[in-house]
């Protein structure tokens, strides 16, 4: 997609404060610093559009990005973080099970893992919660600048393997680094968008 438009609409802690323009919404859902603030601004072709935080945890809210009054990003609070109470994590927990589960233009869901690790617990609990809804979903795996090449048939295994998925879902490398991968995710948003 051609990126020229992009504004930041609102930030949501719950159903009533949803646009209600009807685009499609693709949801990124990943630990705190997996590096989805900067998987946005590569898609976005901005550098520092989506805040990214030096604190985990710091995303409170779903905050919603208008491309080109065509879609919405929307970037959905870290999970895995130890520095936010057990209340607050409940009430995250609470805000994006009520998000994942009752939004009608939600077309899919881009969960990021870490490229350098095996996925968490986190990360397997996530990818099982969204299949169980059979909400359409791509693994990205993120800062693979970082991965020796030919390490990343044996990263993309341990990701199969690891979150156990099966073959009709996608993984896709990326590194915002060098935009590696930043065209197969759009590929992925824009074949969900006309669904």
């Amino acid at each position: 997609m051609q990126v020229n438009n992009v504004s930041m609409n609102l930030s949501a802690v719950s159903s009533k404060q949803y646009p209600d323009d009807g685009y499609p919404e693709i949801a990124l859902l990943g630990r705190s610093n997996v590096g989805k603030s900067s998987l946005i601004n590569t898609l976005i072709n901005r550098k520092s559009f989506a805040r990214t935080s030096s604190t985990p945890g710091k995303t409170q809210t779903l905050n919603f990005y208008n491309i080109e009054e065509q879609l919405y990003l929307v970037d959905v609070p870290g999970y895995g973080f130890a520095k936010v109470s057990k209340k607050q994590r409940e009430e995250f927990g609470t805000m994006i099970e009520e998000y994942l589960t009752t939004r009608e233009v939600l077309k899919g869901v881009i969960i990021l893992t870490d490229g350098r690790h095996v996925p968490s617990e986190d990360d397997v609990s996530m990818y099982q919660y969204v299949s169980y809804f059979h909400i359409p979903t791509l693994i990205v795996s993120t800062k693979m600048d970082k991965v020796k090449k030919n390490q990343w048939n044996k990263s993309s295994s341990q990701i199969m393997k690891t979150m156990q998925i099966n073959q009709t879902d996608e993984i896709q490398m990326f590194s915002a680094e060098t935009k590696y991968g930043k065209e197969q995710v759009w590929d992925w948003i824009e074949s969900k968008m006309v669904n």
